[in-house]
C-alpha cells in the first residue's frame, strides 16, 4: 500500500537522502533550492509531495511544487522554478499518476488552476494525457567518457579550438572564486551581459544565497577568468553526483577577443573529467538563441529537448510563443535601452512575478 504526504523537507531528512539516492535527483531537488527561493522571493512557497510506502514510510517517489502567486502574470503550481534541468523524482508512470492526482488535489485546496511541470530524462515515465508537452527548449551536454585531449577534438577548430588556444596565447588565468566579492563581480558581469542580450537579471540576492548556500559544499562552484587583476569573465557551474552543469556565464564585451568564456568551458570540462564526473552539462536554450545555440553546437555536444508539460491544455502557453510576446519584446527594447542601474531595477520586478 502506498499513501502521498506533503513535507517539509528542511525538517524531514528523509527527503535529501532520497534525492542522493534517486537516480534523477539533482542539486534543484535538495531542501537548500527551497530554502534559496523562499527567501528571495516571496512571491514563491514550496510544497514537497511525496509518495511513500505505508509500511515503511520510506519515500518512493516525490514531486516538488512551488506555488507562485502573481497578480502579472497569474498564478500557478511549477515544479521547478529556476531550475534548468528538473524532474519528476518518479521510477513509474503509475507513480507519477498518483503524484499528479495529489497534485490536482493541492491546486484546488490552494485555488490555483494552472500546473506547469519541467523535466530531462523523466519524460518516457510522463505519459498522461491530462498535460500537453512542449519541446521548445534544448538541453546540450557532453559525456565525459574520453579523456579531455580527446574530446577536444569533436570541438570545432577556429572558433573553439582555435578561441582556447588564443586565451593560453595571452596569458589569461582563472582560477575558483572564494569570496562575497567575487560573486558581486560576477554579478557585474552578468548584469552586463543580460543587457547586451536584452533580458533583465536576476536578483544579487538570489546569486548571494546560492552561493553562501552551495559553496561550501562545493556543489557550486565559480570560475573567474582573469588578466592583470581584471575579471573578464565567470562561469557558475552546479556539481552534484555524477554531473556538471553550466548554468550561469557572464562576460565584459570588451575582452572577447581574448577568448575568456571558451577558456573557461575548456578548464571546466578538463576539471569535471578529472574529478570524476560522468556528463557535462551546458544548460537549457531557447532555439530563437541561435548564437547561443551555435555557440554550444560547436563543442561536439550532443542535443536533446527538455520538456515541459502543462495544465489544463489552455494553460499552456509555448515557449516560442511567449518569446515572441508584445511583454516580451518591450522588457528587451527597455533592457536594451536602459542603464545597468535601471537593469538591476527590471530584473527585481520581474522575477518577483516569475518562476
Amino acid at each position: 500500500m502506498f499513501e502521498v504526504q506533503i513535507i517539509d523537507p528542511s525538517q524531514d531528512s528523509r527527503w535529501d537522502q532520497f534525492v542522493e539516492k534517486h537516480p534523477l535527483g539533482w542539486v534543484v531537488h535538495l531542501s537548500a533550492w527551497k530554502k534559496v527561493l523562499e527567501k528571495c522571493f516571496k512571491h514563491m512557497k514550496g510544497y514537497y509531495l511525496v509518495l511513500c510506502d505505508a509500511t515503511t514510510m520510506d519515500i518512493l517517489a516525490g514531486l516538488p511544487l512551488f506555488e507562485v502567486r502573481s497578480w502579472l502574470t497569474g498564478n500557478r503550481l511549477v515544479s521547478i522554478p529556476f531550475a534548468t534541468l528538473c524532474d519528476p523524482l518518479i521510477s513509474s508512470n503509475e507513480q507519477m499518476d498518483m503524484l499528479f492526482n495529489s497534485a490536482l488535489k493541492l491546486s484546488r485546496d490552494l485555488g490555483i488552476p494552472r500546473i506547469e511541470l519541467r523535466s530531462f530524462a523523466s519524460s518516457p515515465l510522463i505519459n498522461n494525457n491530462r498535460m500537453v508537452r512542449d519541446d521548445f527548449y534544448k538541453h546540450h551536454f557532453i559525456p565525459l567518457d574520453k579523456k579531455p585531449e580527446e574530446l577536444k577534438k569533436s570541438f570545432h577548430r577556429t572558433n573553439v579550438r582555435q578561441r582556447i588556444r588564443r586565451a593560453q596565447n595571452v596569458r589569461l588565468g582563472h582560477r575558483v572564486a572564494d569570496s562575497g566579492s567575487d560573486m558581486m563581480a560576477f554579478y557585474e558581469l552578468h548584469t552586463k551581459t543580460r543587457k547586451k542580450i536584452g533580458l533583465p537579471p536576476q536578483p544579487y540576492t538570489f546569486f548571494k544565497e546560492l552561493w553562501e548556500t552551495f559553496s561550501p559544499s562545493k556543489q557550486m562552484v565559480l570560475l573567474l577568468a582573469e588578466r592583470n587583476n581584471t575579471t573578464l569573465a565567470g562561469l557558475i557551474l552546479f556539481k552534484f553526483k555524477d554531473r556538471v552543469s553550466a548554468e550561469f556565464l557572464a562576460s565584459d564585451e570588451q575582452y572577447l577577443n581574448v577568448s575568456p568564456n571558451h577558456l573557461l568551458f575548456w578548464e571546466a570540462i578538463k576539471s569535471a573529467y578529472h574529478d570524476g564526473y560522468k556528463v557535462f552539462d551546458f544548460g537549457r536554450t531557447s532555439p530563437n538563441n541561435e548564437s547561443l545555440m551555435t555557440f554550444k553546437n560547436r563543442w561536439g555536444t550532443q542535443v536533446v529537448d527538455l520538456p515541459h508539460y502543462f495544465y489544463p491544455e489552455n494553460a499552456f502557453k509555448p515557449g516560442e510563443m511567449l518569446e515572441s510576446s508584445m511583454s516580451y519584446r518591450i522588457i528587451n527594447k527597455m533592457c536594451h535601452c536602459s542603464s545597468e542601474s535601471v537593469c538591476k531595477l527590471l530584473g527585481r520586478i520581474c522575477y518577483s512575478h516569475m518562476g
